[in-house]
């Protein structure tokens, strides 16, 4: 069964406003560990898990599977994110 259309255009939204927050992003004093920086990063993540969760419309598995497909898709941007992150650290 195929997402509803306007829960792919929320999580289409979503997407794009998480990867413009990703990009915004500058690494600079004071550093942070990097386990200090998957935890803000799954922040992050919760944040907009939780913010988009209500603007979701169908039946509540409909939204489940909305939700849950927007978190492995953002699960999905953090990771190049954080290997950025790791390299920085390394390169210091």
């Amino acid at each position: 069964m195929a997402l509803l259309q306007a829960n792919k255009d929320l999580i289409s939204t979503g997407m794009k406003e998480f990867n413009a927050l990703l990009n915004q992003q500058v690494f600079s004093d004071p550093l942070i560990s990097e386990e200090a920086m998957v935890t803000i990063v799954n922040d992050w993540i919760s944040f907009y898990i939780n913010y988009y969760e209500q603007q979701m419309t169908g039946e509540q598995q409909e939204q489940e599977r909305a939700l849950q497909e927007f978190q492995q898709k953002l699960n999905t941007l953090a990771i190049p994110f954080l290997d950025k992150y790791r390299a920085f650290l390394k390169s210091l």
